[in-house]
């Protein structure tokens, strides 16, 4: 058994070796593909989204290098219009069609567009506008930026004669301002209607593909591995060392720590992935999802039988077992369908109030599980207090006043999201967004912490394992009281039975001493 800790704890070892050393290695940019995607009418412009990221400022300026460097780059972006447009024009005629491609940071977007006496805002420039304003008719309306006057940047495209397509020459575009950036394809052309796109962009950050929001969680999903490798290294030779005297629940637990770090080791590898090809391949995200929806919904279902006493006052769930299958059920397809929504196949950083509605089902369902936790905790208690059992008594009430704890910190933690999303719905604040999905893991885990400390194999761990015997009902110190006490009544009453006894046998010597004088 010794040697073989010696040579699990040294595989843990190399393996948290390669975990930080893989952490410190990047690579080079994310790429958005566009295939044959239709520009849609909004306002007085026909326009397609681009994309939208969170990028930091450029390294090096050295155009020669990519490491350090962060840019957006267009690579074979072709336009086509329909047919019954390019029919209205010559071969002869030189610019038919204007598509133009403008990248914006958030902070700049009221930089984009314009209204002419204060009424409803325009994308492009109008005939009042260009009265007012002195912006080129048929054109998107650019204000110069404050800080950069060549931002926001516009790009040009133009069809030629009656030809039905036109490709963009593949530029470059240098990022030297951290901050959250915007691109679109705006035909202010009212007669490209039906026009479409297709080609790819790649946008660079200094450190990889990565997007700005998801970059910091690749190194946080190295330390949360690194976290649970600690924890299984601790669990599993507890574990081992006391096979024998193992419970049902312990069982449970080493499950839910075996996921967990599964888990980590799975979503750090989808975002190396991620940063080493700009892409999302859709199974091994899915496959990464599901596996962390079914440890969220197996940890859930922990608690829950736990706070119902599984294992300690019952000895099975009995009649609700079909309830707890079903609610376990609902909350792994919920969880599922958010998580799929969230990450699969998706490169842009989502804006804060679309998340927003996708969270609802699962906090409902969050919520009703907290509503039964404490309910049965509550009952598992009392039973315990009734049946006087100490300690199993204070190991519930540690682990009632540890679920309190998390309750108070989640439920102040989601009011700090809701208003972090609400009022951030340009995504401005995303260097710091990772914190919203890395406090949910870290609590998580720092739950399963108390649990495997409240519950950690040692050799009396039958203790608190469910018995039907009647010395199960009493505490071992109150036990022994009660027998102090039964052993000194019995003594009493005995002493007391041969005092009657020698006064009753001196009254009949006294009687008959009587009957003789007489």
């Amino acid at each position: 058994m010794g040697s073989a800790l010696q040579i699990a704890n040294k595989n843990i070892g190399v393996l948290i070796f390669l975990l930080l050393s893989t952490a410190l290695t990047t690579t080079d940019a994310s790429i958005h593909i566009y295939q044959n995607q239709l520009f849609n009418e909004v306002g007085n412009a026909y326009l397609l989204p681009g994309g939208s990221e969170g990028l930091a400022a450029s390294l090096s300026s050295d155009n020669s290098v990519t490491d350090g460097r962060s840019f957006i780059r267009f690579e074979n972006i072709t336009f086509w219009r329909t047919q019954d447009t390019a029919d209205e024009h010559s071969d002869m005629e030189h610019s038919t069609g204007l598509i133009q491609a403008v990248i914006f940071e958030a902070a700049d977007r009221n930089n984009i567009g314009g209204s002419a006496y204060g009424g409803q805002r325009s994308i492009c420039c109008t005939p009042d506008l260009a009265k007012l304003e002195g912006c080129k008719q048929g054109e998107v309306i650019r204000i110069p930026s404050a800080t950069d006057i060549n931002w926001p940047i516009v790009l040009n495209i133009q069809f030629g004669g009656n030809y039905l397509s036109t490709s963009m020459e593949n530029a470059e575009v240098p990022i030297t301002k951290t901050g959250m950036y915007n691109l679109f394809f705006i035909a202010c052309d009212l007669k490209l209607k039906g026009t479409v796109m297709s080609g790819k962009t790649v946008w660079k950050n200094p450190d990889g593909y990565l997007p700005g929001r998801m970059a910091p969680l690749m190194k946080f999903y190295v330390y949360m591995a690194i976290a649970y490798l600690l924890l299984s290294a601790i669990w599993f030779s507890q574990y081992m060392r006391f096979w024998k005297d193992i419970l049902q629940l312990q069982h449970c637990i080493t499950a839910v720590i075996g996921l967990g770090l599964f888990e980590m080791i799975l979503w750090y590898l989808d975002y190396a992935n991620f940063n080493n090809t700009g892409m999302r391949p859709v199974v091994i995200t899915t496959w990464v999802v599901t596996v962390g929806a079914i440890r969220k919904t197996l940890s859930r279902l922990l608690i829950l039988s736990v706070s119902m006493g599984y294992g300690v006052v019952r000895p099975t769930l009995g009649g609700i077992t079909s309830k707890v299958l079903l609610l376990g059920i609902t909350y792994f397809l919920a969880s599922e369908l958010l998580d799929i929504t969230e990450y699969v196949g998706t490169i842009n950083d989502i804006s804060g109030r679309a998340r927003l509605f996708l969270v609802l089902p699962d906090a409902f369902l969050d919520a009703f599980l907290i509503l039964w936790i404490f309910t049965s905790l509550s009952k598992t208690l009392e039973q315990l207090q009734a049946k006087r059992i100490s300690v199993k008594l204070d190991l519930y009430r540690k682990f009632s006043n540890a679920l309190a704890v998390a309750v108070i910190a989640s439920v102040a933690w989601i009011t700090y999201e809701v208003y972090f999303k609400a009022t951030d719905p340009f995504n401005e604040r995303w260097q710091s967004a990772w914190i919203i999905t890395a406090f949910w893991d870290i609590l998580s885990f720092v739950l399963l912490c108390v649990i495997c400390y409240l519950w950690a194999p040692s050799q009396s761990s039958q203790r608190y394992a469910y018995s039907e015997d009647v010395g199960e009902e009493f505490d071992d110190e109150e036990a022994q009281s009660l027998t102090r006490g039964q052993s000194d009544g019995d003594v009493s009453l005995v002493k007391q039975e041969r005092k009657n006894g020698s006064a009753g046998v001196s009254d009949e010597e006294d009687d008959s001493e009587e009957d003789k004088r007489e």
